[in-house]
Formats: C-alpha cells, sequence, structure tokens
C-alpha cells in the first residue's frame, strides 16, 4: 500500500523538476545514484548487470510513460473546482481511462517480473522491489531536507 502512495509522489516531485532549467542532469543523477544504489544492494554480478540493466530501464522507462499518460489524462480534471463540472458521462469515461492505465501499468510488472526471472534469482527479484521503495524514501528524505535548508 505504501508503494502505491510513494511512487506517484516520486514521480510528481521528479515532475516538478521539470520546470528548472537542470531538470535533465537532475533526473540523470537520480538515475545514476538510483543504478549505483540497486547494483550495490541486489549485489548483481557483471554478467548479472549486463542482462538487468537493458530490461529494467525499457520497464522503467514505459512505466514513467504510463504513468506520465494518467498523470496528463486526469491532472485537469482534478484542479479546484473541475471535477464537480465533470457529467457522470465523462467521470464514468475517465475512471475507465484511468483502470485501464492501472491494468497496463500491472500487465507490465508482471511482464518485467517473468523477463527478470530469466536474469536474476527470485530472491534477488523481491529483494529488488524493497530496494527500489528504499531508495525512493532516501530519494523523498533529502528532497524534504534540502527544502528545508532553503
Amino acid at each position: 500500500m505504501k508503494t502505491k502512495i510513494i511512487i506517484p509522489i516520486i514521480f510528481l516531485l521528479i515532475s516538478a523538476f521539470s520546470f528548472s532549467q537542470n531538470h535533465k542532469e537532475k533526473r540523470e543523477k537520480v538515475k545514476a545514484l538510483k543504478v549505483a544504489y540497486i547494483t550495490e544492494k541486489l549485489e548483481l554480478t557483471t554478467e548479472e548487470a549486463q542482462k538487468f540493466w537493458p530490461i529494467y530501464n525499457a520497464f522503467d522507462d514505459e512505466q514513467a510513460e504510463l504513468r506520465y499518460e494518467k498523470m496528463k489524462a486526469i491532472l485537469d480534471r482534478f484542479k479546484p473546482g473541475n471535477v464537480e463540472k465533470l457529467s457522470e458521462k465523462e467521470a464514468s469515461a475517465l475512471l475507465v481511462q484511468m483502470e485501464k492505465i492501472e491494468e497496463s501499468l500491472y500487465n507490465l510488472r508482471k511482464k518485467f517480473i517473468k523477463d527478470l526471472q530469466n536474469v536474476i534469482s527470485a530472491k534477488k527479484i523481491i529483494k529488488l522491489k524493497k530496494t527500489e521503495e528504499d531508495f525512493n524514501r532516501e530519494l523523498i528524505k533529502q528532497i524534504r531536507e534540502k527544502r528545508k535548508e532553503n
């Protein structure tokens, strides 16, 4: 349940960086830190890493694209007053769209796990999930600390 909350928050925080000129640099820095963190925590061998990262990066890119699509589709609807202006038919259509995106994310995750099973052990796949959550928590913590400093 926490992941369902943390991942969108991380996505929104990263999206918020898009308004700054340093967006690409910050995104690349976060990505590099994430790669190092995951590689270390999973204790990936060189061979595993060579097979793992292309699968992970493709999954991560597609997941980000689906999440962006979801956010783009619903953000305008959730501005103050917009939800109240929706007709029941529009709300139902939006709900169907949201469900389709969630289903796509679920199917993407299933495929990702299946693909990873040919590369790393089941134990490392489970450890990956925890490692991603730990990384996201640490990222949020650092962002909050940085905001307090400013």
